[in-house]
């Protein structure tokens, strides 16, 4: 049965960040995800801090914390895996944040892949990514974590975003090699950019960290929209996968509400 993980950056809004950790718990759902709440490299102390608090706050709650963001999609936060000039800040700042997943107990960590650089070509780019990740990997191995590369849209949310294609991540991670660098899949994400999701699924499970969903379109419920959210878990449940699958979409109705017709609709 899919494990659930909620996005705390766009459900139970209405809360602070660590109750709605909490309200994730009295939903029954098993585990949170985060982006960048809390994070403060100039102040590594309180930075180390609330990340504690996240962990004790779960730990209270009887939640895990299955991810959060290394770096922003464009690379302007903590760096852009396709700028080598952004590599050294980008690995230094990896080193802190994996020391920040330990406090709160989170095993996997996104990174993005930055946006498009336009005098680079796409093979340097790729290799670029594939140079930093490879350099990358030892140091969330050292902790246990894993490293899962997203790739998004740029049709809708992300233009100029680099990797937009589930097969370029998947070539990419393929090519590093490495048990802690997998890929992402955003369903919602690649059914805008590709779709024939289950297929793609079923190609890549080998090396899928992590899922994220919402409907298509607007990025609401999984509940309506153009896709058979019940056939995808459905089959993710079917094949060789153990991690979790994050619920980042934007409730249109108050979330208590939206994520209990979610576990319904879904049989879940």
């Amino acid at each position: 049965m899919a494990r659930l993980s909620a996005c705390i950056e766009l459900i139970f809004s209405e809360y602070s960040f660590l109750e709605r950790i909490a309200k994730v718990g009295e939903i029954g759902l098993p585990a949170v995800e985060f982006w960048f709440t809390g994070q403060n490299p100039d102040d590594p102390a309180a930075e180390e801090d609330f990340y504690a608090k996240i962990g004790e706050m779960a730990a209270k709650a009887n939640v895990a914390v299955s991810d959060f963001v290394v770096n922003s999609p464009d690379g302007s936060i903590t760096g852009s895996l396709v700028r080598r000039e952004d590599r050294d800040d980008y690995l230094r700042r990896l080193q802190q944040v994996v020391k920040l997943a330990k406090l709160a107990n989170c095993k996997t960590l996104i990174t993005c892949s930055g946006n498009t650089v336009p005098d680079r070509t796409n093979d340097e780019q790729v290799e670029c990514v594939i140079e930093t990740l490879t350099a990358a990997a030892p140091i969330v191995a050292a902790a246990g974590v894993t490293l899962v590369l997203e790739p998004l849209n740029t049709l809708v949310d992300h233009e100029g975003y680099f990797l937009d294609s589930s097969a370029l991540a998947a070539a990419i991670v393929r090519e590093i090699g490495h048990p802690n660098v997998k890929m992402l899949y955003d369903v919602y994400h690649m059914q805008i950019m590709e779709g024939n999701i289950i297929h793609n699924i079923r190609q890549n499970i080998d090396i899928i960290g992590h899922f994220h969903s919402a409907g298509v379109p607007g990025r609401h419920e999984l509940t309506s929209g153009e896709l058979n959210y019940p056939d995808i878990i459905a089959e993710v449940d079917a094949l060789p996968y153990d991690g979790y699958f994050g619920l980042e979409y934007v409730p249109l109705m108050p979330s208590e509400q939206s994520l209990s017709l979610l576990k319904e609709r879904l049989g879940l």
